[in-house]
């Protein structure tokens, strides 16, 4: 890292770090730590987002909103990539197209925030900016910036990556484990009589490729990718490294990062940090995007018009997205730039309930998403792909699904650091519905 230098542009949404040596101790840890990804499986997931690009390919991203140290346990962890493991195989049946397979994992300790500050009773303290800043407890000493902070996310990033690799590498993502993964809550919910049904068919089918010669171990392994918002740039940046094969600069805190809606200024550091790295990468794009922007961020992120490297992540709200899509995809189809569409249906319908819950109802969710199909439909081009955030626990922070967590429910098990995450049952029936969307084309 010391013969790469940073151009000194404005970049949003970053701590105000009080201490500027302890800023510099910090990332002069990280600068030595080993990578936590490499390059090669960099280079191997823009080849399978490639396929995407083409509409040879669905991208399934799904996790945390904010992951939190306390969190990070082997059963959270388990859980969550049981959840997104079976979305996977959902969509790859009921769709017979390969899915690329991305966490939002080991990195997603950062969040964006609307106000530096917040209020509570009277009180005015920093605002919560994710584990890897402050504590998310409202207190004067919990909310104090901690650069140190961002050495424990490489170590929490770090160990997570490691039970992600022995789990799907290590025979529990194997096929015939679908029936094992049933045998929960999930089994009595119409979603999951639906998964069991479709499970039987695939001990049919994995028996039938066995009896004709297919090696066992190829249903054992999965690839699964880890990605998250390249937000805090003073964590990015000193893992970012030069690979000795190429020569070429990657971000090794993740496989793919992207960069959010408030943080995508063209002239700002995050898209010209975004620019310098060969890492697929992706951009949040939202209501307010313009054809200057979109046209701004093909050039400056993907000027050779690589397959796999842009992802455009959609966040428009279920009420804006027909009306507002197809003009930026008019935009891209003028160009010969092979964009990655993906839709993230969560974040444009955030709600506030009366008792001041923050609250996302599946129905708008799923509207969006049929939404975001119609309109590929409709301009010929391929929806590529959904940016889910979800929990393998059964939380009431969504309103709606099978089972119908309604606005008294919320309190029961409220668990999130920031924003309201799908539960299990709730990903699983919004994966059946998105397969359905895709075997309709």
């Amino acid at each position: 890292m010391s013969n790469i230098t940073w151009p000194d542009l404005s970049a949003a949404q970053q701590p105000l770090w009080p201490d500027s040596a302890e800023l510099a101790r910090a990332q002069a840890i990280l600068e030595t730590l080993p990578p936590l990804v490499f390059a090669g499986e960099c280079d191997d997931l823009t080849q399978k987002l490639a396929k995407a690009a083409a509409g040879d390919a669905f991208v399934l991203m799904g996790g945390d909103c904010a992951e939190t140290f306390v969190a990070n346990t082997a059963d959270s962890i388990r859980a969550r990539l049981k959840t997104v493991l079976q979305m996977a195989i959902v969509l790859t049946y009921g769709a017979s197209m390969p899915v690329v397979k991305i966490g939002r994992i080991a990195g997603q300790y950062g969040k964006p925030r609307s106000s530096d500050e917040e209020t509570i009773d009277g009180v005015t303290l920093p605002s919560y900016r994710g584990d890897a800043v402050n504590g998310l407890d409202f207190t004067a000493e919990s909310r104090v910036p901690d650069p140190m902070r961002l050495v424990q996310t490489y170590h929490a990033s770090s160990a997570a990556l490691n039970l992600v690799r022995a789990f799907t590498q290590g025979g529990y993502a194997d096929l015939r484990q679908v029936h094992a993964w049933n045998q929960d809550f999930v089994s009595t919910s119409a979603p999951g009589k639906r998964y069991a049904e479709m499970a039987e068919d695939i001990d049919k089918a994995l028996n039938f490729m066995t009896a004709c010669g297919a090696d066992p171990e190829e249903f054992r392994r999965v690839d699964f990718y880890a990605s998250h918002e390249a937000l805090l740039l003073d964590y990015e940046k000193p893992l970012t490294r030069i690979d000795s094969r190429t020569g070429n600069l990657y971000d090794v805190s993740s496989h793919f990062v992207w960069i959010g809606e408030r943080t995508r200024d063209l002239s700002g550091a995050h898209i010209d940090f975004a620019s310098r790295i060969s890492n697929p990468i992706g951009v949040k794009i939202g209501p307010s995007t313009t054809e200057k922007d979109i046209l701004g961020l093909l050039e400056k992120l993907d000027p050779n018009c690589t397959p796999g490297r842009l992802m455009f992540i959609t966040r428009m709200g279920a009420s804006k997205i027909r009306e507002i899509l197809p003009n930026l995809i008019e935009v891209v189809q003028k160009t010969d730039h092979p964009v990655v569409w993906v839709c993230d249906p969560m974040h444009g319908n955030t709600q506030e309930t009366a008792s001041g819950h923050k609250t996302r109802i599946l129905d708008d969710v799923i509207d969006e998403v049929r939404g975001f199909f119609e309109v590929h439909h409709k301009m010929g081009t391929h929806p590529g792909g959904i940016h889910i955030e979800l929990t393998g626990d059964d939380v009431t922070e969504c309103l709606g699904g099978i089972g119908g967590v309604s606005e008294d429910d919320l309190t029961f098990r409220y668990e999130t650091a920031c924003d309201p995450r799908l539960n299990r049952v709730q990903s699983l029936d919004l994966a059946f519905q998105v397969a359905d969307m895709l075997a309709e084309r």
